[in-house]
């Protein structure tokens, strides 16, 4: 994985932890097929990704911090993540219907270019 490749994705953690959705949305093809945390599946484009984010905001306030990078055989970058969720008020969420929660996932990135195509969530090998 090149180096501008990895300063990108640690963008886009700390841009999403900031709640920061246009810096992520820069750098995603218009047509980028992201994975749907909440509700599964994918959703497509970047609009569709706004709304996506701006829907999951108002009812929790997920944190995600990255700690290890690995470029996968298929050249794409695999990024093993803490995933955290809490409530509106920051507090632990508890008895929540949707598929976030606190746990460790690994995000896959695939890029071309200097665009995100798609990203993909899988558990935490």
């Amino acid at each position: 994985m090149s180096q501008n490749d990895l300063e990108m994705i640690k963008r886009i953690y700390a841009s999403f932890n900031a709640r920061d959705i246009d810096a992520v949305l820069a750098v995603l093809s218009d047509d980028v097929a992201w994975a749907n945390g909440m509700d599964g599946g994918h959703i497509n484009g970047r609009e569709a990704v706004r709304d996506y984010w701006t829907r999951q905001w108002a009812v929790i306030s997920p944190h995600v911090e990255p700690v290890a990078f690995e470029e996968t055989e298929e050249g794409a970058v695999a990024v093993e993540v803490i995933q955290s969720v809490f409530d509106l008020d920051g507090r632990p969420l508890e008895g929540q219907a949707h598929g976030l929660k606190d746990k460790t996932v690994t995000h896959i990135f695939r890029m071309d270019g200097d665009k995100i195509v798609r990203f993909d969530i899988q558990d935490a090998l």
